[in-house]
């Protein structure tokens, strides 16, 4: 049953908020200008140093132009912690261009998102409600109005405000905004004769009653409880870890004995971003995603064993085959899937049964059963993600049998199905004279040269792509396929390996990955009500490195009434009731 999330006194960014936030789920805080990021540093700080600080610290920061990294340092002053801190946070300081980036620190605990570009426009893309505000109001703003009209729209009854103004007229004219706009200002406006106040306080408290579809939207938060999770490779583990360190309890099932054992089971993969001309929502996604997933790689992953943040070439090849145009992505990488689910599940909190395939789902008395093909119950949870890739639909189909009154909610479900992919590789011993690019290569298919595996180091090419609906082409047929792509993207070395690809002595590597009809995930409720209990988060296809975290951290955050991860526009294409 959803709860309304509790509402502490207010309080300041400039105040320390230590008495409010201790003993909850969730702090959020939003700063409407990050500047060198000082206020960020100091917060991140008093959070740390309080033994009975909340579970999880979110800072939403806005900026037109994100800061430099040596602006960054800067902002820590000459306090030795505040610049242990910023040293943290500027080796993830890459690409920031224009829209929301993510950053999972302290053990995903503290998150800033940083939002770069117009503030107007960014808190319009808010999906949360403020503990706390910090406003900056500029001396001359055509927009003010607006601007806290929509900072009005971030904020829960009770949510603490600090304005600062570079003028008295500039703050004396905010004062009227707010107050028009629900605030009740703690401090006397002053006249434009005065000098201007440091600060203005204020605390939203409208005289009238808030929207129910706002309080619908923003301020229903779930209240940690049990949940079980359908699946064991990248989309599952992601969410059984993002739910887990907000304090669930995650039971994971899967029916293979072992994590991973799907696609996820892909000996390497790479975190690359998607390019596209129109900056699409798949590339700006992807972007997202990347960022996120090579942080917990560094945080969860040994470098140079399971992962190495070696950049990848992105090739272009067009419909004849001939290569375009050359993008170096610096901020690439390959890595292991498998090793990176199993870090994920062995997070506390989460609970991994193997052998547990799920055959239908059944729910009594508020909570659901997950029963096996003989009609056991395997597991009993308050909550329920299907992250087990096509085979959602399979429980969703059966679902559907036994509760018709579903079929309007899953009918908007995008199509899922099977795509088989083949990849091909070998050690390098067994190679010969063939020279090797110094870094992973993508575009038709890809190439990653050297991978640390038992006995050696080998490379790796694919992937073949073939319908599930279709027969099943014969293993060295796509070898050849792959063959093929590695033509236009490495000519030579296609070349050097030409009679090693057409004799077949080659290893493989196949399954089957889960796509949707827009190639986008599917991730959200699966039911209109106002505590949806059946979710999923599913359809990666072969971007599961670039789309798992970033669909698992949207996923809990829309649960505890948290920040969203992306422009609200943008998650909304990611949407599983989007059609």
């Amino acid at each position: 049953m959803a709860v309304k999330p509790e509402k502490p006194q207010p309080t300041t960014l400039d105040k320390d908020p230590a008495n409010a936030w201790q003993g909850l789920a969730c702090w959020r805080m939003l700063d409407t200008r990050f500047e060198q990021g000082k206020r960020f540093f100091e917060s991140w700080q008093a959070w740390r140093t309080d033994p009975q600080r909340s579970r999880l610290l979110h800072y939403v920061a806005l900026t037109q132009a994100s800061p430099t990294g040596p602006e960054l340092s800067g902002g820590a002053g000459k306090d030795p912690a505040l610049i242990l801190l910023a040293q943290v946070l500027a080796s993830q300081w890459f690409g920031l261009q224009p829209g929301f980036h993510r950053f999972l620190l302290d053990q995903g605990q503290v998150v800033l998102t940083l939002c770069v570009g117009d503030t107007l426009g960014l808190l319009r893309q808010q999906q949360f409600e403020a503990d706390t505000v910090a406003l900056h109001v500029p001396e001359a703003d055509a927009d003010a109005l607006w601007t806290i009209k929509a900072l009005a729209r971030c904020c829960r009854r009770g949510t603490g405000l600090v304005v600062r103004a570079p003028t008295a007229d500039a703050l004396s004219t905010a004062g009227r905004h707010l107050s028009q706009c629900g605030f009740d200002i703690k401090t006397p406006a002053v006249s434009s004769a005065s000098p201007a106040p440091a600060t203005l306080e204020a605390s939203f408290n409208p005289h009238w009653a808030l929207k129910n579809t706002r309080q619908n939207a923003m301020a229903t938060a779930f209240p940690p409880g049990t949940c079980a999770v359908i699946g064991a490779g990248l989309a599952g583990a992601s969410v059984a870890a993002a739910l887990a360190r907000r304090g669930w309890q995650v039971t994971v099932l899967d029916r293979a004995e072992a994590p991973a054992a799907g696609a996820s089971g892909l000996p390497v993969g790479l975190v690359v971003p998607h390019v596209s001309a129109d900056d699409c929502a798949l590339s700006r996604l992807s972007r997202s995603g990347v960022r996120l997933m090579l942080q917990q790689a560094r945080s969860l992953l040994v470098a140079g064993q399971d992962w190495a943040p070696t950049g990848v070439l992105e090739r272009d090849i067009g419909n004849k085959h001939i290569t375009t145009q050359d993008i170096w992505h610096p901020q690439a990488a390959w890595l292991k899937p498998a090793q990176l689910v199993r870090a994920w599940l062995s997070q506390p909190g989460i609970t991994f049964m193997g052998k547990a395939e799920v055959a239908q789902l059944r729910q009594r008395d508020g909570a659901w059963e997950l029963l096996d093909a003989h009609g056991q119950v395997l597991c009993c949870a308050g909550r329920v993600v299907l992250a087990n890739a096509c085979g959602a639909a399979t429980l969703l189909q059966r679902l559907e049998l036994d509760k018709p009154q579903r079929a309007p909610d899953l009918a908007r479900l995008p199509a899922i199905h099977g795509m088989r992919g083949l990849l091909s590789w070998a050690m390098h011993d067994d190679t010969g004279k063939a020279v090797f690019p110094p870094h992973p290569v993508n575009g038709s298919g890809s190439m990653v040269p050297r991978v640390p595996m038992e006995g050696g180091t080998a490379w790796f090419m694919g992937s073949s792509y073939q319908p599930d609906s279709q027969p099943e082409r014969p293993d060295q047929d796509n070898h050849l396929r792959n063959w093929q792509h590695l033509q236009p993207l490495l000519p030579e070395l296609a070349q050097q390996l030409q009679q090693r690809f057409e004799s077949g002595a080659l290893h493989s590597w196949k399954n089957t990955r889960c796509i949707t009809t827009d190639r986008l995930p599917a991730v959200g409720p699966l039911e209109t009500s106002d505590a949806p209990g059946l979710w999923i988060c599913a359809g990666l296809g072969s971007r599961g490195l670039s789309f798992s975290v970033l669909c698992a951290d949207l996923l809990a955050a829309r649960w505890g009434a948290e920040p969203w991860p992306v422009e609200a526009s943008l998650a909304k294409a990611l949407n599983a009731l989007r059609h």
